[in-house]
């Protein structure tokens, strides 16, 4: 594989994607206000996108040990770019609704085949580079995503943000010259029926979390009862069971979980600050935020081989811990300027960059070679499976919380995101110093007596 081709040429793309996200938070507002609905009607728009993301990343991630990448590839920047076509149209919220479910369809490839490529095809010694340029993409999607969706919807209309998704098309020809030729698999099965109910379990346990409907939580709950009764029997399950008997891999997973769940939540009330206490437009939004995605790309090309010379964990604790105190300076200065959020995420960003590739890397280090396709996309789907719940619940605190003004509730909510980022630093700190005896014991040689 040309890697000094194929990675940029894969970043770029997911770059696209992840932005896909981030341009219509900016532009939530406008949405909200054209569409006539409430901000919990709205928060769909994102969570919709994320959830769909997360289980399709997912589902290329586990085909991809069956099907070679270069046909999911194919299928899945098709539906993409042809979805986005679609969204140019969207002019009421159920059609805008399924436009982005559609999209989020085709994306997941590229998260879930990125990850899947590097692990794969990619020496250990320069896999933590290549896993930092990836998060590199994300992260510069996460803070120009902004400013892209405030200048195409301040001149466009937001339905022009469709208009930037159709470009992954442009790179598909020349991903497939360069991507490895595989065969397929066909003695490894794919599990369609434990794919069906791991899209159910996550569908049904948001709705119920958006909508506050117990009924929803008892048959969330009861879906994945059935799920884990499958699991026991089924010969190859969707979900490998066997990727939680790896050491620490379930500790990664929660802590990928709280991560996105502080981003995306981050990334869902910056705009809606900048909006409601300083009363900016989507294009001003975007060019406050965009300073720390700038950053975060510069920073990129040290991280990456700083990852590979000193290890993941010492990235991991550095980067939670910034994103810590980046969260104390917004819990408490929200009310003093609004280039409080411009300064915060000169750090957030990188910081958060940082954490992911050393969490990824750590990740694929610490799975055997047969379970990292797996393994790496059940760690995706749990880390957006957090950024979708994480979305939806913030946008249901900032009207719920009784005797507190929308204002007031910015800090609470932030707050709230403070407590998951030091639940994550702690998990980490236990992560390291169980790693830390673990590589003791295995380089450690007993003497005897002479």
């Amino acid at each position: 594989m040309k890697e000094k081709i194929v990675m940029p040429l894969w970043t770029c793309c997911l770059f696209i994607v992840v932005m896909n996200t981030t341009m219509f938070n900016v532009s939530l507002p406008v949405i909200i206000h054209d569409l006539q609905i409430t901000s919990e009607l709205g928060s769909w728009v994102i969570s919709s996108y994320s959830i769909g993301y997360a289980l399709s990343t997912v589902i290329y991630s586990r085909l991809s040990d069956r099907i070679p990448i270069r046909k999911l590839l194919t299928v899945g920047l098709l539906i993409l770019g042809c979805s986005s076509l679609l969204g140019l149209f969207a002019h009421n919220f159920a059609l805008l609704l399924t436009t982005r479910i559609l999209q989020s369809a085709g994306a997941g490839v590229m998260a879930g085949l990125g990850l899947v490529i590097a692990s794969r095809y990619i020496p250990v010694e320069r896999r933590g580079a290549a896993l930092a340029l990836i998060s590199s993409g994300s992260a510069m999607a996460f803070g120009l995503g902004p400013i892209v969706g405030g200048l195409i919807s301040e001149y466009m209309g937001w339905n022009g943000l469709f208009a930037i998704t159709v470009l992954v098309l442009l790179a598909l020809p020349v991903l497939l010259y360069f991507l490895p030729r595989e065969t397929a698999n066909k003695e490894q099965p794919f599990d369609l029926i434990g794919a069906v109910l791991t899209i159910i379990n996550a569908i049904t346990l948001l709705v119920a979390i958006t909508q506050r409907s117990w009924v929803w939580l008892v048959i969330g709950f009861a879906s994945l009862a059935a799920h884990i009764l499958y699991i026991r029997r089924a010969r190859t399950p969707f979900v490998n069971p066997h990727v939680f008997r790896t050491p620490g891999f379930t500790r990664l997973i929660i802590i990928g979980f709280c991560v996105l769940v502080v981003n995306l939540g981050n990334l869902f009330l910056m705009p809606l600050v900048l909006a409601d206490l300083y009363h900016r437009s989507a294009l001003a939004i975007g060019l406050l935020i965009a300073p720390g995605a700038i950053i975060s790309a510069f920073c990129t090309r040290y991280v990456g081989r700083w990852i590979d010379r000193y290890g993941n964990m010492r990235f991991m604790l550095i980067g939670q811990g910034m994103l810590a105190a980046v969260l104390v300076l917004f819990m408490l200065g929200l009310d003093w300027s609004a280039l409080i959020i411009t300064g915060g995420y000169l750090f957030f960003s990188p910081a958060l960059s940082a954490s992911m590739a050393s969490l990824n890397n750590e990740a694929s280090r610490v799975l055997p070679k047969n379970q990292i396709g797996s393994g790496m996309g059940l760690l995706q789907l749990i880390q957006f499976f957090g950024g979708s719940v994480s979305v939806a619940v913030c946008g249901l605190l900032l009207h719920a919380i009784p005797g507190v003004s929308v204002k007031e509730a910015y800090h609470v909510v932030y707050g709230c995101l403070l407590f998951v980022c030091i639940i994550s630093l702690g998990l980490t700190l236990w992560h390291s110093k169980t790693a830390s005896l673990a590589k003791r014991n295995v380089t450690s040689v007993p003497t005897g007596r002479s």
